[in-house]
């Protein structure tokens, strides 16, 4: 296709950018920011202006897609690392005591000042070991999802801490569940009294 059989612009539609700009501040409107995308006017009596309005429409441009664009966080991904290792040696030190859930069981009411023994400690054991599986499932769940949004470039350090949160509340009431259920510890909390 030569020059002669392509139709001459009307709309700008081969102005870059930039030409675009100056031809509106030319004709003393005002020039959009050149961040700013705009979408060429389609002509009228064309199939594809019958879907449109005919001003323009602005759209936002595109967040920077580069690893140079994007700040690099490095507070964020300190805290994330830190969050996570001090969660390791929590859930790896907590899982020997719940997998002992008697003995788990006994130094919890010494602290808590009941003096009571478990009616049946070993069915108390199952509780414990479920318990130390969802921990560790927790932070494992945590680190993942952690180090996946870190390899994002996304704030991060708030995965962490909810990951612990709720981890720590359904450990917390795996454990409740054998210990508030057991005879000798109902009757322990109701002399404490």
């Amino acid at each position: 296709m030569d020059d002669q059989e392509r139709p001459r612009p009307q709309y700008g539609e081969y102005a870059t950018p930039e030409e675009q700009r100056a031809r509106i501040a030319a004709l003393g409107g005002e020039a959009p920011h050149p961040d700013v995308v705009e979408t060429a006017q389609v002509p009228a009596g064309s199939a594809a202006s019958h879907h449109h309005d005919s001003a323009p429409q602005r759209l936002a441009s595109p967040r920077p897609t580069t690893s140079a664009a994007r700040p690099s966080r490095l507070a964020d991904r300190v805290i994330t690392v830190a969050l996570l290792a001090y969660g390791l040696v929590t859930v790896l030190g907590a899982i020997p005591q719940l997998v002992d859930f008697a003995g788990f069981a006994q130094t919890w009411m010494d602290m808590a000042g009941i003096d009571a023994t478990l009616a049946d400690p070993a069915g108390g054991r199952a509780w414990g070991v479920t318990a130390a599986v969802v921990y560790g499932a927790g932070w494992l769940l945590t680190a993942v999802l952690s180090w996946w949004s870190l390899s994002l470039r996304r704030l991060s350090w708030w995965i962490p801490l909810v990951g612990a949160i709720v981890t720590f509340v359904i450990v917390s009431l795996l454990l409740a569940a054998p210990l508030l259920s057991d005879p000798g510890v109902l009757d322990g909390l109701t002399t404490i009294r």
